[in-house]
């Protein structure tokens, strides 16, 4: 991302700090019982971290990346006055992607950089679980980017990750009533496989 980037989300961050309430994706809210007691967890594009704080209550050792510095400085603040202890590093994702096999859980929400479907997939330890949910192209409401290409296609994500298992997905798109279900986004819950998991007796 460019310096131009970097300063169009510190000046959003800015104007959503006095009024945002921060509230975890549900995808985490309703799947706690699948995080691993103990692991080391990175969000990246974490914005104000309301996702990264849910896993740090829950004693996980985590990390928020993320572009901005006003906004890792707005997490830093909130996780000081809710006494969590979290790292929030300000990175340039595509130019700094992660490493491979460090981490055991990974989140990513309303973010979408297709270059770095592979160092995501990569940087998960064995056993590792990754968590996505963004926008998709087949939307009903104005919720999310103008550009298409930040919204995914219909079931990209499913097929975005094909060295993980599958471990949850919906996506519903436009199909049946639009004024309920789940719309304008995909989210997947996926795992790495670990060493010889698979390997016949």
């Amino acid at each position: 991302m460019s310096l131009e980037d970097q300063a169009r989300w510190d000046a959003r961050y800015r104007k959503l700090a006095d009024n945002s309430i921060l509230e975890p994706i549900a995808l985490l809210r309703e799947n706690l019982h699948l995080l691993p007691r103990e692991g080391r967890v990175v969000e990246l594009a974490c914005g104000m971290g309301a996702n990264i704080m849910l896993l740090a209550e829950q004693g996980l050792e985590c990390e928020g990346w993320d572009i901005s510095p006003v906004a890792i400085d707005l997490l830093a603040a909130a996780a000081r006055e809710r006494g969590l202890s979290l790292q929030g590093v300000v990175r340039d994702l595509v130019a700094e992607p992660p490493q491979a096999e460090q981490f055991d859980v990974m989140i990513i929400s309303r973010y979408l950089e297709r270059s770095l479907f592979a160092a995501i997939a990569a940087a998960l330890k064995p056993g590792g679980l990754l968590f996505y949910q963004t926008y998709t192209q087949q939307h009903v409401t104005g919720s999310g980017p103008f550009n298409s290409e930040f919204r995914l296609a219909p079931n990209e994500l499913l097929r975005a990750f094909p060295a993980l298992e599958l471990i949850y997905y919906r996506e519903e798109g436009r199909v049946g009533d639009l004024d309920h279900g789940f719309r304008d986004e995909a989210e997947l819950i996926a795992r790495k496989p670990l060493v010889n998991e698979h390997t016949a007796l």
